[in-house]
């Protein structure tokens, strides 16, 4: 049976010690993250190094704490920017209709053509790889979904009776828009942007895993991952550690979002 009540402490749980992982670790970490120490190289767990440390004799709890703090920037300037260029592109797509519509539509369409990963792989390739440029990368490629609900949302609202009554008041379209139409779509737009910032974090540590991230030895969860991965075997701590913080927040995501879902979205109240 499901509990949405439940779910959403759940997520909200985990969602907050990431947020306190990153706000103490933009103060204070254990050990300068950056700081190199070979007599101490590929340390386990101890009480000196609660998680152990890595090749180079770095703490990785230091490390994982400050790259939490780049997870979360990455991952809220992307779903900020995918937002707000997704939302008005639908807003004017699904309002205007005829040309207009179409050529959103088609616009749409052939961006979704791609895998976002791939989109943003193609993207960084121009930009290069840094930090603003994976933002803009994923926005980029996460745009069109959001461009995609709003429209749909927008096509059902422009008929109604509130909307028509604006319009014989005589109010513009932006006002009819800003007014009317958009506090209608905060609901999906809430709930799939919180499950764009999941996404953006997965991206995010998948790009940096592969060298295409925020450039070493600046640390996230993808290059720790990418890093300790030649001494699995040896240092199982360099990957097990960022994995789990990766594992964990999709997961604080994700039952944060169905819960969001289970609120906002009328079908899906009362239901078990």
């Amino acid at each position: 049976m499901k509990m949405p009540g439940l779910n959403a402490m759940i997520g909200a749980f985990l969602i907050a010690v990431l947020l306190v992982i990153a706000l103490v670790g933009l103060f204070w970490t254990p050990y300068d993250p950056m700081a190199l120490s070979f007599t101490a190289r590929l340390a386990p767990p101890s009480v000196d190094h609660l998680l152990g440390t890595d090749e180079f004799g770095r703490d990785v709890l230091s490390r994982i704490m400050v790259g939490a703090r780049a997870s979360i920037w990455i991952g809220t300037l992307t779903v900020g920017f995918a937002t707000a260029c997704g939302t008005a592109i639908g807003l004017l797509g699904g309002y205007s209709r005829g040309w207009i519509d179409r050529v959103v539509v088609a616009l749409n369409n052939t961006l979704l053509a791609f895998p976002g990963i791939l989109l943003a792989l193609g993207l960084l390739a121009v930009f290069g790889a840094n930090e603003y440029g994976i933002i803009f990368a994923l926005g980029i490629a996460y745009t069109p979904s959001m461009a995609r609900v709003v429209r749909v949302v927008v096509l059902s609202l422009r008929e109604r009776e509130f909307v028509e009554a604006s319009r014989v008041m005589g109010n513009g379209a932006l006002y009819t828009l800003l007014r009317h139409i958009l506090p209608n779509c905060l609901a999906p737009i809430t709930v799939l942007a919180t499950s764009m910032f999941g996404w953006a974090i997965l991206s995010e540590s998948a790009l940096s895993f592969l060298g295409l991230g925020v450039p070493p030895p600046a640390p996230t969860w993808g290059n720790m991952l990418a890093a300790g991965r030649p001494f699995i075997e040896q240092a199982v701590w360099l990957g097990l550690f960022p994995g789990l913080c990766i594992a964990l927040t999709l997961l604080g995501i994700n039952l944060l979002g169905d819960a969001l879902r289970d609120r906002l979205d009328p079908r899906m109240r009362g239901t078990r």
